[in-house]
């Protein structure tokens, strides 16, 4: 099994010799994803626009599995690779890069990798994707693997096998969902839902789901069919409910700079997961959460703008620079302390290359 890098492990207290070999197991797409960045303004019509800056990163579900990774979570990843130099780059950058396990992993001979760019401009971002369907591949023999937690991605009128093969062995569900493009917003299309430990919509996807005007209310109706919920509250933060407990939390939203929210989703999922298994209260665990989004959003593209505990440790060192001004922050996130690395050695992680293809020094 590929070793995490090197950092904080949030789960180092919680470890025995009986764990299971991963802390998270996901499946999807991997998309190579090429982010365009300092542009002005949005592309016009039959002009050429130039963006002062670009980089290059494995996309789709690497972002939730970058994400993962960078929290300190021995991640395994399940997907179909292309045999072009695109799907060798995204393979290396999240095998030796990321340290995430590909084991149970693929590559797809004559299948070229799904591509996306994305430009980002004025805190906003487009994005042009292109890809054909993988031909199918036969699963390992003992997948999914065991592992203390998986996020799944529920796609309305579908239903994936492997969530409830890995409910059934002990593993904690995470899940979101996407936007119902069939307007009937279901919950009964779900299937994958009761097998969940904590469903993850934001305001408008819980609220069409549950018939309700509030996203408050949103929550508590769906604990009727997922032990936790959480509703993503865009400037106005998080909201979650404990079905089982009756506890409920509420986190306001970090005010920071946004220069592109691509992967922020992703993140605040991976935030959610890694305080959960660490054991956090739901407060801690949808502050945590916040953050870690709130700290992606200041950097461009998917996984490239994922934090590790390297950034939170400067972001806590910032907050602690003018006590006086940040006291909240200060009261909110002090849990974080003992977990932090010193930020005398620890640097920001190499978000990006410019472009693929240089040849390695020796």
């Amino acid at each position: 099994m590929t070793s995490t890098r090197p950092g904080t492990d949030p789960l180092a207290a919680l470890r025995t010799t009986a764990d299971p070999p991963y802390d998270v197991y996901l499946t999807g797409t991997v998309f190579l994803d090429i982010i365009f960045t300092g542009l002005d303004s949005a592309p016009v019509r039959g002009t050429e626009s130039w963006a002062r800056g670009m980089g290059s990163s494995p996309g789709g579900i690497a972002n939730m599995a970058t994400a993962l990774a960078r929290l300190g979570l021995r991640t395994s990843l399940a997907a179909a690779f292309g045999d072009d130099h695109y799907g060798e780059y995204c393979w290396d950058a999240l095998e030796h890069g990321e340290g995430i396990d590909l084991s149970y992993a693929r590559t797809v001979p004559g299948w070229h990798s799904p591509v996306t760019v994305s430009m980002a401009y004025e805190g906003e971002r487009t994005m042009v994707s292109h890809g054909h369907e993988p031909p199918p591949v036969e699963p390992a023999p003992d997948c999914p693997p065991h592992a203390r937690a998986a996020v799944a991605s529920l796609v309305p009128g579908a239903e994936e096998p492997w969530v409830a093969t890995a409910a059934r062995s002990g593993t904690q569900i995470f899940a979101d969902v996407g936007w119902d493009e069939t307007g009937r917003w279901d919950l009964a299309a779900l299937p994958g839902l009761r097998h969940c430990e904590a469903f993850l919509p934001n305001a408008e996807e819980a609220m069409r789901y549950t018939r309700t005007s509030c996203p408050r209310a949103a929550a508590h109706a769906l604990t009727e069919h997922v032990p936790v919920a959480v509703v993503t509250l865009g400037a106005e933060g998080a909201y979650a409910v404990d079905g089982r407990t009756g506890e409920t939390a509420s986190v306001p939203a970090i005010e920071v700079e946004a220069l592109d929210p691509t992967g922020a989703g992703d993140v605040f999922v991976a935030g959610f997961v890694t305080a959960t298994l660490a054991d956090w209260p739901l407060a801690d665990r949808l502050a945590f959460a916040g953050l870690t989004a709130a700290l992606s959003v200041q950097e461009f593209g998917g996984s490239l703008s994922a934090p590790g505990w390297s950034e939170i440790a400067v972001w806590w060192k910032e907050v602690r620079s003018n006590e006086h001004q940040n006291r909240c922050a200060l009261d909110r996130y002090d849990f974080l302390a003992p977990l932090l690395p010193d930020t005398s050695r620890a640097w920001p992680l190499r978000r990006a290359v410019p472009t693929i293809g240089f040849g390695r020094s020796a």
